[in-house]
């Protein structure tokens, strides 16, 4: 089985706060219990359930949101086989269709999902079927859920009137996976701004490391803005492993990223604290 090499992770000079959450990661397989979708886009090197519990340990996360990722498509077994062990804790948000039954959905929320995921992102397919979208939204609905939107930031203003639209609460991925290099004045993130105007709209300041180079504080201007339009709708996650990225990534550094956009106590309780447990019912 595959094992974190914590030697390699320096320890975060920011303390988190009692009862962080990670609000984004994954688990993959192993892939000998869970397969990956024969349909897939990539194949992850295994990331299973003791890893990820491994690494909070190691940073001080005692909460966590794991995000079905589309590697293992609509079987959410790993997922859900991770949050079984400590669901006081856990969280999940899974990918779906329209060929779940009630029960399916039943037994997924039984089991700890609180949302479900859709990838826009051209490098992982493209936009989903929207009827099947559409089919699936009443139904998330009904459960209590929210959406998770997984955007390329060159579509958001056109997506806009389709996410303005969704009767339920939708969460934005990685900061709308805006360029950093560009600046906050782009015309993607003000786009993403104006969806953050809605009383449905939280956005992740997660994915440092997919919108600016290594040291990842271009990202920070981006966050801040962000925390500034909606700091009672903001999560925060380390996107450990860090699927399709060409980096390498120590999470002690997206940890430390965290005070130069949560620069008080306050700030840094509600994003890492208590905006997830009011989301995912912690």
């Amino acid at each position: 089985m595959s094992v974190l090499d914590l030697s390699k992770r320096r320890k975060p000079a920011f303390k988190l706060p009692p009862g962080a959450c990670d609000a984004h990661c994954h688990v993959f397989g192993p892939g000998a219990v869970f397969p990956y979708a024969p349909n897939r886009r990539y194949t992850p090197e295994d990331a299973p359930k003791e890893m990820l519990a491994a690494l909070h340990a190691h940073l001080g996360l005692s909460r966590a949101v794991i995000v079905q990722a589309s590697c293992h498509g609509t079987d959410n077994a790993a997922m859900i086989d991770a949050i079984a062990a400590a669901p006081d804790r856990l969280r999940g948000v899974a990918i779906i269709d329209d060929t779940f039954s009630d029960e399916a959905l039943e037994a997924l929320h039984a089991g700890g999902v609180r949302g479900a995921r859709f990838n826009f992102v051209k490098h992982l397919g493209g936009a989903p079927d929207m009827d099947v979208f559409n089919r699936c939204i009443p139904r998330i609905k009904a459960l209590g859920w929210h959406v998770v939107l997984h955007l390329d930031a060159p579509d958001i203003a056109e997506l806009s009137p389709m996410i303005r639209a969704l009767p339920v609460t939708f969460v934005i991925d990685h900061q709308g996976r805006v360029d950093a290099k560009l600046g906050p004045d782009q015309p993607a993130f003000a786009a993403l701004l104006e969806l953050a105007k809605l009383d449905g709209c939280w956005i992740k300041v997660s994915g440092a490391e997919r919108i600016s180079p290594p040291p990842f504080n271009l990202a920070v201007p981006i966050a801040s803005r962000i925390m500034a339009a909606i700091p009672d709708k903001v999560l925060w996650g380390t996107d450990f492993p860090h699927p399709n990225l060409k980096v390498e990534v120590d999470e002690a550094d997206l940890v430390d990223l965290v005070p130069r956009f949560a620069e008080t106590e306050a700030a840094q309780r509600r994003l890492l604290v208590d905006n997830p447990a009011r989301l995912y019912g912690f």
